[in-house]
């Protein structure tokens, strides 16, 4: 079979894959949000930055938790049968082995962190490290399938179970320890519905040569996922030694608030992203088209809403979540501005994957958090929180932005396309901007300042990237050959 005989099936299997994985982060992440408001008004700062010192240990520990061989079931075009059970058995194996690392190791580090009373809360969220370990076979099953109306049902299992649980708890007075539970008590519930809709059935099984292959290929990726993750994490570790655990709940907070576009649309995309890549890599024209087409439609969809919570980060947060997170204003302004190169990186990360990339990925994060921590420790120690959300800001532009540009002019692919599909996006970003300013200026009280903005955003911004629908699938091609 060609190619091309090939490319619509693809094409169609992707597209729908991604108008699903689509709907299941907008539906979800819009009910995250309104569980996130309530429990905001239910739970102080405090409860926040406790709940925030066990977050950071489950989330480099999920970086590294199978040893990064899941991503095979999507990059390796081999059949399943030959290697998923071997994958199992790592990824269980290992997540078992890292629960206990990190029970016995969560005293030190909560002291350290200035926060005992987050031992109890991190020991039970990290059980989550192991139900991972057992579910995430069958869910890179389904990506790989471009299954994603089964992601959304399990995911949707899964958020009602957490929502439902955590919310309970909080008003009963648990605190912290209320997103704990939920967050476990959900991730059961998901690794259930994945094993029970996954289309290939798994047992653990080990096969030597096949382990050696997959730990030559997961390793530099799990590496490179820790690092990712520590680059993002480090601001929470970092805020959470030189303050206390209410600056710490505000730092949350902010960093929550500016990934809403990151988390709803990035996530989508990326679900599909690489194994979409990993099919096109021989065919650059069509990788080209595909890469200029999902990085315009990605900046049209995410650069007004970063925007509009930077520009109105203080009458948001005191209208949503209450005046006691107002303080959260100075950080959430500049988190903004740094979720739309975290967009970036997601797409670059998983395209450098695809290319066969990963020792490189390696080298990039390893540069990245060796400059971040120095200037992220004077930037707190100078202007607190909002000290910290600026260095992260400019050591991702001034310092790893152009490292990034310069790596992937390496490959054979023309970038002239994708950067030309940002344009209206940036232009109308501009716009949104000027029109907050004027806002802000002459409309008094933070509500009508949100409903006139956002308003006024629409009107602006919508005339200016119209034109883009044609990036939609379905519709002209995107011509990068002239």
């Amino acid at each position: 079979m060609t190619v091309d005989e090939r490319a619509p099936s693809l094409g169609s299997r992707v597209g729908r894959g991604a108008a699903w994985s689509l709907l299941n982060n907008v539906v979800l992440r819009l009910g995250t949000l309104a569980c996130g408001i309530i429990l905001a008004r239910l739970l102080s700062p405090a409860d926040y930055g406790v709940f925030a010192v066990a977050l950071v240990t489950l989330t480099l520990l999920h970086a590294f938790n199978e040893l990064g061989v899941s991503l095979a079931l999507e990059r390796w075009d081999r059949d399943l049968r030959e290697f998923a059970p071997t994958v199992m058995t790592i990824a269980v194996a290992f997540s078992t082995a890292l629960y206990a690392v990190a029970w016995f190791a969560a005293p030190a580090f909560c002291d350290a962190m200035g926060s005992p009373g987050a031992l109890p809360v991190l020991r039970v969220l990290c059980l989550a490290v192991i139900l991972d370990g057992v579910g995430t076979v069958p869910a890179h099953i389904l990506n790989r399938q471009f299954r994603q109306l089964q992601r959304f049902a399990c995911d949707a299992a899964a958020f009602v179970t957490v929502t439902g649980l955590t919310i309970t708890l909080a008003v009963t007075g648990y605190g912290a320890m209320s997103f704990a539970v939920g967050q476990v008590a959900g991730n059961v519930v998901s690794v259930v519905c994945c094993l029970w809709l996954c289309p290939v059935r798994v047992r653990p099984g080990w096969n030597g040569r096949t382990s050696a292959d997959l730990l030559r290929f997961g390793v530099p990726l799990a590496a490179s996922g820790l690092l990712v993750l520590s680059v993002i994490n480090v601001g929470n570790i970092v805020v959470g030694l030189r303050s206390d655990d209410a600056a710490l709940g505000l730092y949350l907070m902010a960093f929550n608030v500016s990934g809403w576009a990151l988390t709803v649309v990035t996530e989508a995309v990326r679900r599909v992203s690489l194994a979409g890549f990993s099919r096109l890599v021989d065919d650059p024209e069509r990788l080209e088209q595909s890469l200029a087409r999902g990085v315009g439609l990605l900046m049209a969809g995410t650069v007004p809403v970063c925007v509009l919570v930077a520009a109105y980060a203080a009458p948001g947060l005191e209208v949503v979540y209450g005046a006691k997170w107002v303080p959260a204003a100075a950080a959430l302004q500049v988190l903004a501005a740094l979720a739309l190169l975290r967009v970036l990186h997601c797409i670059a990360y998983d395209l450098l994957v695809a290319l066969g990339g990963n020792r490189v990925l390696v080298a990039l994060h390893a540069v990245w958090l060796t400059a971040l921590i120095p200037v992220l420790l004077i930037g707190t120690d100078r202007d607190g929180i909002r000290g910290a959300a600026l260095a992260q800001l400019a050591v991702a532009v001034l310092v790893m932005l152009p490292i990034f540009a310069f790596t992937l002019r390496r490959y054979p692919i023309r970038w002239l396309p994708t950067v030309t599909a940002c344009v209206r996006p940036a232009i109308g970003g501009l716009l949104v901007v000027v029109s907050a300013v004027v806002v802000q200026s002459t409309v008094s009280g933070s509500l009508l300042q949100l409903i006139v903005g956002g308003l006024v955003a629409v009107a602006l911004y919508l005339p200016v990237v119209a034109p883009m629908r044609a990036l939609l699938p379905g519709r002209t091609r995107v011509k990068v050959r002239p």
